[in-house]
């Protein structure tokens, strides 16, 4: 998407959340590489077989995702930055535990193993996917109306449509982990906090209730003074292509500036 940027610039990965690809990031990708970022963006297993997915999707865990994210990340010479939305927030936490990163932006993330929903809005969504059946093996197709009324609220209804009729079915495992993480006993979405040495930015919107703000900053609180955490004014979950969206890139561009000018790292946090 972009040629290699100065050494200044490391490469930056966008891990897209559930039920999207790669193209959710089309907007942020342009933002970060005008900046002189080379991004990638890239689907996560079973994200670009469109709406007929192997019957495998179901079963994939979180740390399969994790496991072809490092298997990526390894090939590079200097450790990147991670953008990670919803999901793919939490797969950057996850990440930040097993290789070297330079920073974590976190877009409405979804939060690791052990940390405690914060309202009745993410008690009552996780229990209504047992209404399903046995969700938690096989693809879970995506929902105009929950899309439309959860995360693509803030879109003119037009563009709602056309983003969603871009999504694609999500793995019923992955979200059972996410979503009913008191259940696994596997404990595929646990992050150990002092083991996320690289400084963190979180971003929540105040009109998010797939992960609100009380949640989003419980996951920042987990990385102490490495983490620094901003409540967006009139965001929802789908901040990275929602109106307004530019000030979000704007703004996480600017700390991602500030913090590797500071030369803040995987060692210099070890050190802290």
């Amino acid at each position: 998407m972009a040629a290699r940027p100065p050494a200044s610039h490391p490469n930056v990965v966008m891990i897209h959340g559930a039920f999207c690809g790669g193209w959710a990031f089309e907007h942020f990708a342009h933002a970060f590489a005008a900046a002189g970022h080379a991004v990638l963006t890239p689907d996560l297993r079973y994200h670009d077989c469109g709406t007929r997915p192997p019957a495998a999707l179901g079963t994939t865990s979180m740390a399969d995702y994790a496991e072809d994210l490092e298997a990526l990340i390894a090939g590079f010479e200097r450790p990147p930055v991670l953008v990670g939305h919803s999901m793919g927030g939490l797969l950057a936490q996850m990440l930040a535990t097993r290789c070297e990163i330079a920073a974590l932006v976190l877009l409405s993330p979804s939060a690791p193993w052990g940390v405690l929903p914060s309202t009745m809005f993410e008690v009552a969504s996780a229990g209504a996917m047992f209404l399903t059946g046995s969700f938690w093996c096989k693809p879970i197709a995506p929902n105009y109306d929950i899309a439309a009324s959860n995360a693509l609220n803030l879109l003119p209804p037009e563009e709602r449509r056309r983003v969603f009729e871009r999504f694609v079915p999500e793995s019923g495992l992955a979200t059972f982990e996410i979503m009913n993480w008191a259940l696994d006993t596997r404990r595929a979405t646990f992050v150990g906090a002092d083991d996320v040495r690289c400084p963190v930015l979180c971003f929540s919107g105040t009109e998010d209730y797939v992960n609100p703000p009380p949640t989003v900053r419980r996951v920042a609180g987990r990385y102490r003074e490495r983490a620094t955490y901003h409540e967006l004014n009139g965001h929802s979950h789908w901040m990275i292509g929602e109106p307004g969206w530019e000030g979000v890139a704007a703004r996480a561009l600017a700390w991602l500036d500030e913090t590797l000018a500071e030369g803040y790292g995987p060692a210099q946090a070890a050190a802290d």
